[in-house]
């Protein structure tokens, strides 16, 4: 090996070795939710969870969320803006609704999947709620989603009602007559991201219920974004 050859080799070797020191020092550096902001400490099924991002620099998403071309239809892009009056939320204002939750606040963070998908991972705090079970064209009755409106929702009914009178004032466009939503929870609904339909449906059935637009918040990016973003799932 001539001197030039011996050279570039040493070289070559140098600027490897710098690399790998170079990664290996960018994957010991933390990673926040914010400059300012670490993580925070949410309650999911009765244990604290703390939620924060990954701390491995060389972290890659999972499997799930590595698809970029699903059949459309059914996984079409949503729109940014769901309905007038239903608020879209990215990252951060999602984990200050859990914080806001946890603090008391009136507040529901609901995973609209269904539930092989949740048993791979939901965000910590959030409660399951299928859209399977809120979409009249997927079986769901009158008096199912009166019962999730009623007791994880906090809907009341107006005076002595029953089911056949709820189905009449939907028909006839009259929610108001059997829905009292002056104390029901603020929602914050999301599947699995941007392409994805489950969480719009659930929205869609409780419009149409009259579930007031500016108590519905949708967290379009899902967990496709909050897989991106490292942050902290629970099964």
């Amino acid at each position: 090996m001539n001197t030039l050859s011996k050279f570039l080799t040493a070289a070559a070797v140098a600027v490897s070795t710098l690399s790998m020191a170079t990664l290996a020092q960018a994957e010991n550096k933390p990673v926040g939710i914010t400059g300012s902001l670490s993580s925070v400490t949410v309650m999911h099924e009765g244990a604290g969870v703390e939620l924060m991002r990954e701390q491995n620099n060389a972290n890659t998403i999972t499997q799930d969320f590595a698809l970029t071309s699903r059949p459309c239809p059914p996984f079409c892009i949503q729109p940014m803006v769901f309905a007038p009056g239903v608020d879209t939320l990215g990252e951060l204002e999602v984990i200050d609704h859990l914080v806001r939750m946890q603090a008391g606040e009136n507040i529901l963070v609901i995973d609209s999947r269904t539930p092989n998908w949740v048993a791979k991972g939901t965000i910590p705090g959030a409660v399951n709620i299928s859209w399977v079970d809120l979409t009249p064209a997927k079986g769901a009755t009158t008096e199912g989603i009166m019962d999730v409106m009623l007791n994880q929702m906090d809907v009341t009914l107006i005076g002595d009602v029953d089911e056949f009178e709820v189905d009449e004032a939907i028909v006839n466009g009259n929610v108001e007559d059997v829905f009292d939503y002056s104390n029901a929870k603020t929602l914050v609904l999301f599947c699995n991201g941007m392409w994805c339909g489950q969480s719009p449906a659930s929205m869609k059935t409780l419009l149409s219920f009259g579930y007031p637009a500016n108590k519905i918040k949708w967290f379009r990016g899902g967990m496709q974004t909050w897989e991106v973003l490292g942050l902290t799932t629970v099964k």
